[in-house]
């Protein structure tokens, strides 16, 4: 039908610009926050872009989620706006003729959302994971560089006169780091230094050298002379799934755990595709808009259902992560209580009058 074809095409538009504007709004905090962790020296820059991709796929089911709601929210409130809703029940039609062009829109946002959230998402998550732990060691690794001071992520610091990369030997090697058990500075200054493997570790084997500990502005330094010491620098990356996360676990693997924190994670896979027809529903109730008045509530009312919504997720999801709640009573809480308000919204909405008769 022409009403149809006609809303279909305006809330795909309408989708479109929202989901890009969301996207850059979130791409560009990100950015920033990524950035910051570069700077501090947590995350090595190469992996930048593949932690922002990974970011943005794990939070493509909410921006799906946003966009579907806020799309159909938006057009229907345009249509009471214009006054297209009032015809539309002035003529004896019901708002459930809705219904199945907004389930038609929504579909694909439900498959794609589905799909994200239950395999995409963990998927990406644990190869960022790995990816950016392989990057992060090889950035420790390419510490050795000669007549340059070199900082690790835990502080220490590396300098080098000259070193051969082919030979992995360095000389005139300098190092200052931290004791972690009695917090004193430590200063090892070498002759000459080899890279070597051992067992998956890179450990720089130093000759000929002294070492200082004590504390800065003190002077209490202890020095010891050695022959041959050991320093570990890095621990040779590894690429594998890390399946002890459940961030990153396998459904499967997460309805088989014993540990309720896996049975929260996967109900809260399962809620994303589920909340969007939830929310479509309430969208279409709440988008009603009295024009005589001037003035709409409506985009409030929408966002307070919105974050109540979110509230009762996070809560169902605590709660079974506690053990306090079983599984299936936590997947269905949030989603019963707000489905029984859509529907009732969506009565009084269609025929106010029922409503008022009964008050009275």
């Amino acid at each position: 039908m022409i009403y149809r074809r006609h809303l279909m095409k305006e809330l795909t538009l309408t989708a479109v610009g929202v989901f890009f504007i969301l996207l850059i709004i979130l791409i560009s905090t990100q950015v920033i926050n990524l950035l910051g962790r570069v700077a501090g020296g947590r995350m090595a820059l190469d992996a930048i872009g593949t932690m922002l991709a990974v970011w943005v796929l794990g939070l493509t089911p909410l921006l799906l989620i946003l966009t579907a709601f806020v799309s159909i929210l938006t057009v229907f409130a345009r249509y009471w706006r214009d006054s297209e809703m009032v015809v539309w029940l002035a003529t004896g039609l019901s708002l459930k003729r809705w219904l199945l062009p907004v389930a038609v829109f929504i579909t694909p946002f439900v498959i794609l959302t589905a799909i994200i959230s239950l395999s995409a998402a963990p998927w990406a998550e644990s190869r960022g994971k790995s990816f950016a732990g392989f990057l992060k060691q090889k950035q420790d690794l390419s510490l050795l560089e000669e007549g340059v001071f070199k900082t690790r992520s835990d502080g220490s610091v590396y300098f080098v006169g000259r070193f051969d990369i082919e030979k992995g030997v360095a000389e005139n090697v300098f190092v200052r780091t931290q004791d972690p058990k009695t917090g004193r500075t430590v200063v090892i200054l070498a002759k000459s230094g080899q890279m070597k493997d051992d067992d998956g570790k890179r450990i720089l084997q130093l000759t000929d050298g002294n070492r200082y500990s004590g504390v800065a502005g003190q002077g209490d330094f202890d020095q010891v002379g050695f022959g041959s010491a050991d320093l570990t620098i890095a621990i040779t990356p590894k690429i594998e799934q890390n399946d002890a996360d459940r961030h990153t676990a396998s459904n499967r693997a997460l309805w088989q755990s014993p540990n309720p924190d896996w049975h929260a994670e996967l109900m809260w896979r399962i809620s994303m595709p589920l909340a969007i027809p939830i929310l479509a529903l309430l969208a279409l109730s709440l988008s009603y808009s009295n024009p005589r008045h001037g003035k709409s509530y409506n985009i409030i009312f929408a966002a307070i259902f919105f974050f109540i919504y979110q509230s009762l997720l996070s809560f169902a999801r605590t709660k079974i992560g506690t053990g306090q709640l079983p599984f299936g009573v936590g997947l269905l809480l949030a989603h019963s209580i707000m489905l029984i308000a859509g529907i009732m919204l969506l009565r009084y909405r269609d025929n106010p009058l029922i409503f008022s008769k009964k008050a009275a």
